[in-house]
């Protein structure tokens, strides 16, 4: 049974390699990858109902006892968040022919995407931080090829700046990982968790507990480290853009999770009271960006930021209830980010600009997409009885159990800014007087579009409105984090 902790990341790793001999074929491989994504969705599914009702399951490759072999971990919080994933990529690989041309298809657009699912369900389920590197690595391997699909002067200077910040947090990673060899002797989670308890060097631990936080805070665009994210997110085709808002920066906020729960938190006073701070720049500085912008997808690219701010919160507060809405404020952000620049790509497409000022009255035309983005809208501004609402509703509960108040204070008027900022583009975009018959074939594809997004804002719905069903799940894997001892007793037996 522990080999089915592989089967997510094997599975899209064989399907990047297959559609990858016949990515001439653009139907085929269409209906192939659309196949292939599904089947993928549904081992997922499976695997995560069965670590959900029996527990975690541990594989260790080769037969090598852990700490000594490579070791995967499908735990509640990581089967979650790999179906999180696999969700988003079904939604993902049903727009791609609508948004790509065939010629961005056949340069094997289908092969990284696959490969890009692959690595974030890696680093998602690794049990130890040197193959945490490795799955970064191959996820931003294939980011690098995504990013790159297409031939635009701007679209090259932004990759360029993606790749090279990359490159130095990769740098920087691996670096921080030999130290923290040196010091505890394994890269193993879970014995590192145990021997930090024992190793009486606390400050040289602090230190490399900071400059862990500083990789993975700059992979998940944490104040200040977040002023390369917006403009290489927009870049590439809307459905990469979906991709990436969606997995990339969530991949570095899981990180901090597991991390600071499980190995660094011998030291909360310092590490998680500067994850507070950090986190309320965050979210003023994302917000502000959203709010002083007319490009709709910079909009959604510049929100990203201010929800990383609110996961981070989460983490620095530490209590179980800030760390149940932490996850489900992640899995809500996942969800929604996908669908929202699924719909600014649509809406970008339909109106031939994604500058604001140039818009008006698309809803007379597409009034589908409209209401879509609307209620989307309210879903990220966390508008009860939405996902979002509920993520947050338990972070500011987790605040004010701690006295924060500042912080909670910060994360209500960020919360108005961003369904201002969101308002704006619905307002100003679809309101108005109707403006000139849109030309056939867009309105085809743009009505083709709203499909797959629509299917996805289905499921943020639910994650909101059905509350009740998916909150005793998230309840359990908070207190698996506030007891790391769980965690150690699963991988390394005794």
């Amino acid at each position: 049974m522990s080999n089915l902790a592989v089967l997510p990341i094997l599975m899209p790793l064989i399907a990047g390699i297959l559609v990858a001999f016949i990515h001439k074929k653009t139907t085929l491989v269409r209906n192939i990858s659309k196949g292939l994504a599904i089947i993928n969705l549904v081992i997922v599914g499976l695997v995560f109902m069965q670590v959900r009702d029996q527990g975690s399951i541990v594989l260790e490759m080769g037969s090598w006892e852990a700490p000594f072999g490579i070791v995967l971990v499908g735990d509640l919080l990581a089967m979650t968040l790999v179906l999180t994933t696999n969700i988003i990529a079904v939604a993902c690989v049903f727009f791609a022919p609508q948004s790509l041309s065939e010629k961005e298809e056949s340069y094997y657009f289908y092969s990284f995407f696959f490969l890009l699912i692959s690595g974030v369900s890696g680093a998602f389920l690794t049990g130890d931080l040197f193959n945490l590197f490795v799955f970064f690595e191959v996820l931003l391997m294939a980011s690098y090829g995504l990013i790159v699909l297409g031939n635009g002067k701007a679209q090259l200077r932004e990759s360029i700046k993606y790749v090279l910040i990359n490159l130095f947090s990769s740098m920087l990673f691996v670096t921080t990982i030999a130290f923290l060899y040196s010091v505890v002797g394994t890269v193993n989670m879970a014995q590192a968790a145990q021997r930090v308890q024992e190793v009486e060097q606390q400050g040289i631990l602090t230190t490399i507990a900071i400059l862990f936080f500083f990789v993975f805070a700059t992979k998940a665009a944490v104040f200040p480290l977040y002023y390369w994210l917006p403009r290489p997110y927009i870049s590439p085709n809307p459905v990469v853009s979906a991709l990436f808002g969606a997995l990339l920066t969530k991949v570095g906020i899981y990180s901090i999770l597991r991390t600071f729960s499980l190995i660094f938190n011998h030291e909360v006073g310092l590490t998680h009271t500067l994850f507070i701070y950090l986190a309320a720049f965050t979210m003023i500085f994302g917000v502000v960006g959203a709010i002083s912008t007319n490009n709709i997808k910079l909009i959604v690219a510049y929100n990203i930021i201010p929800a990383v701010g609110f996961m981070l919160m989460g983490i620095g507060i530490f209590t179980e209830v800030s760390i149940s809405g932490t996850v489900y404020y992640l899995v809500h952000d996942m969800v929604i980010k996908g669908v929202l620049f699924l719909l600014v790509g649509a809406t970008a497409y339909v109106a031939g600009t994604s500058d604001l000022r140039k818009m008006g009255g698309l809803i007379h035309h597409y009034p589908v997409l409209g209401w879509l983005l609307f209620i989307a809208s309210l879903v990220l501004a966390g508008i009860p009885p939405f996902s979002g609402f509920m993520g947050k509703l338990q972070l500011l509960r987790g605040g004010l159990g701690e006295e924060e108040i500042f912080i909670v204070i910060i994360g209500l008027v960020s919360s108005l800014l961003i369904l201002f900022s969101m308002i704006r583009i619905f307002i100003r975009g679809f309101w108005g007087e109707k403006m000139d018959i849109p030309i056939p074939e867009r309105k085809k594809t743009g009505n083709l579009m709203v499909l797959p997004a629509a299917g996805l804002l289905t499921v943020s719905v639910l994650l909101g409105v059905g509350a009740e069903w998916f909150f005793p799940t998230i309840e359990s894997i908070s207190q698996y984090l506030m007891d790391p001892e769980i965690y150690i007793d699963s991988v390394i037996k005794e």
